[in-house]
C-alpha cells in the first residue's frame, strides 16, 4: 500500500493553515492524486466555528513525522504455526524466498521465531535418528509427511514416544535392540516386520510401498501397533520423520520484537546490538508486521506538501526526516532545505486560500460549495476583514468570487466568525497563547507570536497578569526567548501587544516605547508577519 501524500499546515494552526490543507487535498485528488488533508495541532475555536458551519471534517491529526516501525514494516508477513511441520516450514521459506519466519498461535499471538540457521541444527541433528519422545510428533502427522497409506490403526492422534529404528538387520538380531514404544522403519520383509510388532513397538512404518501380508495386518491391529505404508525408500522415509517434528521444538521463544509506535531511530540501535535480519511487530502480543533489517538503513519517507508556512521552527515535528514535494505559502522564506527540486507556489497576497483558490481556477477545476466556503473564511480570518496591509486586491478579488459561489455576505460572517474565535472564559490564558501562535528566530533569539483578532480586546487585556504568566512558563518550558501576544482589534485596526520572558528590550526597541505594564498598543498594526516581525527583525540588527 503506498503512502500517503500529507498536506499540511503549520503547528498552531490557524483558520487559513486548516481550510488550505483541506482545499489543497481536494484538489490533489481532483488531479487524481492520493492527497490526505492533515494538520500539526489542536484546533482553535474559529477554526472550528468554520468547519462546522460548513460540514466539513478537521484534517488527520499528524503529532510528527519521525518515522516508526508501523510506516515500515511488511504488512502482511509469511508466517507458520507452532504445530507446523519443519517439512512445511522448509517448504514455506522455499515458496517464500525467505530465511526467516515468525512464530504465531492460532489466535495470532507470537510464540517465537525460526530461521534457516535454527533449521541447519536440526539438519545437523539428523546425523543420527531421534528419540521424539517429547517432540510432539503424532502418528497422523507422521501418516501426512511420509504420503503414506494406513494399513493397520491404532491411535493416530497420539505422540510418538519412543526411538526411531531402521529394520535392516536380521530378525533376530533386531528382536534383541529394539525397544518397545519405538518406530521401525522397514522394507518388504515379512519375518522382520513380525518380530518387530513382536517387540511391541508403536508404529511400523513399510518402506518403498510394499504390500502388508495379511499376517502382518492382522498381528498389527491385535496388539494396537500402526501400520503406515509410504512410498518413500528407508533413507528419504527416515528424513522426512525427522521433519515431522514441530516447529515449536527448534524456535527461538525469547524473540526481540518492537510495537508499531516505536521510532525507527530508536529500533537501528537495538539493531546494531541484537543483528537480526528480522523483528517482529507487535500490537498487544499480536503479529502485526515484520521489519527487515536492510530496509532500515534507507526507511520510506513520509512525503509531504507544507501549506501555509516553509520555516522548521513552525512545521511539523520530525520534518527534517520527510520528503517535502511542494510548498504552498504566503510567508517570508524560512531556510527549509529539500533533497530534490519541488514545486513551490509562494505569492505576497494575505492569505494561502487565495493561492489555492486561484490554483483551482486556473487548472480549470471546479470549487464545491463547501471548500468555497473555506477557502472564503480563510481569506477573510488571514486578511481580518481586509483590515490587515498584507490584504491584496487579489484577495478581495478572489474572495468575492467564493463569497459568489457560497451566497455568504462576507463581512457579517466574517464578524461571526471572529466573535467565535473568542470568549471571556471559554480558553485559558495557556490555551488562548497557543491557539494561534507562531515560532520565529530572529537573530540570536527564539521568539513566539501569538495571534487573536476580536472585536472588544478590553475583556482579554483584563487579563493581562494571567497571560504574562502563562507567557512566562511557556518561554521557560519551550526555550523561547520572548512570547508575544497580539490582541488586534478588528473594529479599531489596532493591536495590543503583551508580552514577557527574557529578551523583553526587543519591544521597545522595534517599536519605541515599551508600553505600560508589558502591554503595548499600536494603532493601525494587524498583521504579524509584515509589522511586527519585520521591527523586531531590524531591531536585532542595530
Amino acid at each position: 500500500m503506498a503512502k500517503p501524500l500529507y498536506v499540511i499546515g503549520h503547528r498552531n494552526p490557524d483558520t487559513d493553515s486548516i481550510c488550505s490543507a483541506i482545499a489543497y487535498a481536494h484538489l490533489k485528488k481532483a488531479q487524481g492524486e492520493e492527497a490526505v488533508a492533515a494538520r500539526a495541532g489542536k484546533i482553535n475555536a474559529e477554526t472550528k466555528f468554520v468547519l462546522d458551519y460548513f460540514g466539513a471534517e478537521a484534517p488527520l491529526l499528524v503529532a510528527d513525522l519521525h518515522p516508526r516501525a508501523g510506516d515500515v514494516m511488511q504488512d502482511a508477513p509469511v508466517t507458520v504455526r507452532a504445530d507446523d511441520t519443519l517439512r512445511e516450514l522448509g517448504r514455506v521459506m522455499k515458496r517464500h524466498n525467505v530465511k526467516s519466519v515468525p512464530v504465531v498461535e492460532r489466535d495470532g499471538r507470537l510464540a517465537g521465531f525460526v530461521s534457516v540457521g535454527d533449521l541447519a541444527k536440526r539438519y545437523i541433528d539428523e546425523l543420527e535418528l531421534q528419540d521424539l519422545k517429547g517432540t510432539g510428533v503424532t502418528f497422523a502427522g507422521m501418516l501426512r509427511i511420509l504420503d503414506g497409506t494406513l494399513a493397520a490403526g491404532g491411535d493416530m492422534d497420539r505422540e510418538v514416544a519412543g526411538q526411531v529404528w531402521i529394520g535392516a538387520a536380521k530378525a533376530e538380531t533386531m528382536a534383541g535392540m529394539i525397544q518397545p514404544s519405538g518406530v521401525v522403519l522397514v522394507g518388504n520383509r515379512e519375518e522382520a516386520q513380525l518380530a518387530c510388532i513382536g517387540r511391541d513397538v508403536s508404529c511400523l512404518i513399510v518402506t518403498g510401498g510394499a504390500e502388508v501380508s495379511a499376517a502382518v495386518r492382522t498381528t498389527a491391529a491385535a496388539k494396537g501397533v500402526a501400520v503406515i505404508v509410504t512410498p518413500y525408500d528407508t533413507y528419504t522415509a527416515a528424513r522426512l520423520i525427522n521433519q515431522s517434528v514441530p516447529v515449536r521444538m527448534i524456535m527461538v521463544r525469547e524473540v526481540v520484537a518492537f510495537s508499531p509506535g516505536d521510532l525507527v531511530a530508536e529500533i537501528k540501535n537495538v539493531i546494531v546490538r541484537t543483528k537480526y535480519r528480522n523483528y517482529p511487530v507487535l500490537d498487544q502480543g499480536r503479529l502485526v508486521g515484520l521489519l527487515d533489517r536492510d530496509r532500515l538503513i534507507v526507511p520510506e519517507r513520509e512525503k509531504v506538501i507544507l501549506v501555509d508556512h516553509n520555516e522548521r521552527s513552525q512545521a511539523v515535528e520530525g520534518i527534517e526526516e520527510a520528503n517535502i514535494v511542494e510548498i504552498i505559502d504566503h510567508h517570508r522564506l524560512g531556510g527549509l532545505e529539500t533533497g530534490e527540486p519541488i514545486f513551490i507556489r509562494h505569492e505576497p497576497v494575505g492569505s494561502t486560500a487565495t493561492i489555492v483558490a486561484n490554483m483551482y481556477w486556473h487548472r480549470g477545476i471546479e470549487i464545491p460549495a463547501k471548500i468555497a466556503g473555506l477557502l472564503l473564511a480563510a481569506v477573510l480570518s488571514d486578511t481580518v476583514l481586509f483590515r490587515s496591509p498584507t490584504a491584496t486586491a487579489k484577495d478581495r478579488e478572489t474572495a468575492h468570487r467564493l463569497a459568489v459561489a457560497t451566497g455568504l455576505d462576507t463581512n457579517a460572517f466574517g464578524q461571526a466568525m471572529f466573535e467565535a474565535g473568542w470568549a471571556p472564559g471559554t480558553l485559558s490564558p495557556a490555551e488562548l497563547i497557543a491557539s494561534d501562535l507562531k515560532e520565529f528566530q530572529i537573530g540570536e533569539y527564539r521568539v513566539a507570536i501569538a495571534q487573536i483578532s476580536v472585536t472588544d480586546p478590553g475583556a482579554v487585556l483584563a487579563t493581562r497578569e494571567k497571560l504574562q504568566t502563562a507567557m512566562e512558563a511557556m518561554g521557560q518550558k519551550e526555550d523561547y526567548d520572548l512570547v508575544i501576544l497580539m490582541v488586534t482589534d478588528i473594529v479599531k485596526e489596532t493591536s495590543h501587544l503583551v508580552y514577557a520572558g527574557q529578551a523583553t528590550g526587543l519591544v521597545p526597541a522595534a517599536f519605541g516605547s515599551a508600553g505600560e505594564g508589558g502591554v503595548l498598543s499600536l494603532p493601525g498594526v494587524m498583521s504579524r508577519k509584515k509589522q511586527v516581525v519585520p521591527p523586531l527583525v531590524e531591531a536585532t540588527r542595530n
